[in-house]
């Protein structure tokens, strides 16, 4: 992505609207994100500085952001360190990817301290905290102690090496021109190596306007076709910036602080006027995506385990079934013993014997314990047959058992990946502590807001309820739903529950095929095209006695083949 050095500069300066802002709260939504709070007269805000490798940036955003009911230590020691606090400013040295905010707050013997959050976008993204010294006080990233710049807490902190590298602001273009005269290969990749703070897609662009060819070479160019695109690209971070954003098939792919032309009508452009309106544009999907994936990683993890366990045990269970398939063959070797109870004798080891089981007669040979008498060997036989018989019985039940478990497990694994909220999560977690498969702390089974069911209105104007996990498919299909109303589910496939408020009314085929699409894009099947999806009546749908949450049965059903949209 383009948050390179140049970007920021355009950014920052739009910061600075906030400056003298005081500081009214400080949270961390996610491991790699720290918010805050920033009001003054004629503004209110949001800065959101993000370290994540995919996304690093730093801008006031209008986004609403999760947080943890228990904040992270990083954060409450930013906590105690800036709040309560003032916002004096920020500062960039050069175009290097490093912004440093500076605030003015009073320590615990009434000191008035600058202390500082250093936010760095190089490599991988960090966020220290600092004394008005420079002395890191703590950083999200913590380096190695052999690392050649120290990042942990009582070192002194360091500006990463920019490696000679021409900051456009400060240098004459001649001097630029010059640098790259003396590189080989291609003018982009000799502009990247002395250019400071400036990405490759804006090394390409630069390119581009210079000689119409983003590969165009150093030897035989013309290198003072430069100077009127690098000065473009040094009034763009000044004065004139013109915020980008590339789409590939409706997805932003890429942006800028420049129009982007290199890629012909290849993809799809939109422009902005603020650089922070469009970093939460260009960030919004994929950060929620992240945040969704990092707030149930644990649980997708022991959800996981727990189907390889469950897997596993109904398989050696199976095994299990497959060795007590010879049972019937015990039994008739009994029966056969007691047949030729008088052509045995004490002592054998085994006797040979006319099988009558069998059309043709044939004689069979089975063995025997000398140390037991005739009886004693055929009741032997009929008592590991009823052994056999009872161990059947049970691992067909356990087996049963093993396959509704790993059937709800899929069903979880389904719900976690269509979680839309930390509510969500946080739901998916409390039940599987409700059904033993995790312990939560005390603290969590407070009990919280119930997350709002997603809901939609059909053409006729019925309310078209969504179940995003088991809980709430149980609390739409068993409480809310009325016996007239219609529900929907894809066909033998784990996904959300859909219920179509409509009190008995018949709907139309343009609200059959919504409330479908609905059922086949919140499902697993949601990738796939022709999903079959099954409705019927609330009436005919059955919760089975002891059934876990989510888990139906239905009758007098219909079924409707539907692709949901993205397809």
């Amino acid at each position: 992505m383009a948050f390179d050095g140049a970007f920021l500069h355009t950014a920052l300066a739009e910061l600075n609207i906030a400056s003298n802002s005081h500081v009214e709260k400080i949270y961390q939504p996610s491991k790699d994100e720290l918010l805050i709070h920033l009001r003054k007269k004629g503004f209110s805000g949001k800065l959101l500085i993000s370290a994540r490798s995919s996304g690093g940036r730093l801008n006031i955003t209008d986004l609403t952001l999760q947080n943890p009911q228990t904040p992270p230590m990083f954060c409450m020691l930013a906590r105690k360190i800036f709040s309560p606090s003032r916002f004096i400013g920020v500062r960039q040295k050069g175009l290097e990817r490093v912004a440093e905010l500076e605030f003015e707050a009073v320590n615990e013997l009434g000191d008035i301290t600058r202390p500082k959050i250093i936010c760095e976008f190089i490599g991988g993204c960090n966020i220290i905290l600092v004394d008005e010294n420079y002395r890191i006080l703590d950083a999200l990233n913590r380096s190695d102690i052999t690392a050649p710049r120290l990042i942990m807490s009582g070192a002194k902190y360091e500006y990463p090496d920019n490696r000679g590298k021409l900051d456009i602001l400060r240098v004459d273009i001649s001097e630029i021109i010059n640098a790259v005269s003396q590189k080989n290969g291609e003018v982009s990749s000799a502009l990247l190596d002395v250019l400071e703070g400036v990405s490759p897609l804006v090394c390409r662009e630069i390119c581009l306007l210079s000689f119409g060819d983003t590969n165009k070479t150093i030897e035989g160019a013309d290198l003072s076709k430069l100077i009127l695109p690098l000065q473009f690209i040094k009034n763009s971070i000044e004065n004139s910036p013109r915020y980008t954003v590339l789409y590939d098939n409706e997805k932003p792919k890429d942006f800028s602080f420049i129009d982007i032309n290199q890629y012909g009508n290849t993809y799809l452009k939109r422009h902005f006027d603020s650089a922070f309106i469009m970093l939460d544009e260009f960030y919004k999907e994929r950060d929620f995506a992240a945040r969704m994936k990092a707030q149930s990683a644990s649980l997708i993890k022991t959800v996981n385990n727990l189907l390889v366990r469950a897997n596993k045990r109904m398989n050696l269970r199976i095994k299990d079934l497959e060795a007590t398939k010879d049972r019937e063959t015990l039994r008739i070797y009994g029966e056969l013993i007691k047949a030729n109870i008088h052509k045995i004798h004490t002592g054998d080891t085994r006797a040979k014997v006319e099988n009558y089981y069998d059309e043709s007669l044939s004689r069979i040979i089975i063995k025997l314990d000398a140390s037991l008498s005739p009886a004693n060997n055929a009741a032997k036989y009929f008592k590991e047959y009823k052994k056999k018989c009872a161990a059947s019985q049970s691992l067909v039940r356990l087996i049963d058992c093993d396959k509704e478990e790993i059937s709800y497990l899929e069903s979880v694994q389904d719900s976690l990946s269509r979680a839309k909220s930390t509510e969500d999560i946080s739901e998916i977690r409390q039940e599987l502590s409700n059904y033993g498969y995790i312990k939560l702390p005390k603290t969590a089974n407070k009990k919280g807001v119930s997350p709002k069911i997603e809901e939609h209105l059909s053409v006729e104007g019925y309310r078209i309820l969504v179940g995003h996990n088991n809980i709430q498919n149980d609390n739409i299909t068993t409480r809310l739903a009325e016996k007239s109303d219609m529900w929907f589910h894809t066909k033998d496939i784990h996904g959300a529950h859909i219920v179509v408020k409509s009190g008995g009314k018949e709907l139309s085929e343009e609200t059959i095929l919504f409330a479908a699409k609905l059922a086949a894009e919140n499902s697993k099947a949601k990738n796939s095209s022709n999903v079959p999806v099954d409705y019927t009546q609330i009436k005919y749908v059955k919760k089975p006695a002891g059934a876990k949450a989510g888990m139906v049965i239905y009758t007098n059903n219909k079924t409707v083949y539907v692709t949901p949209w993205e397809k």
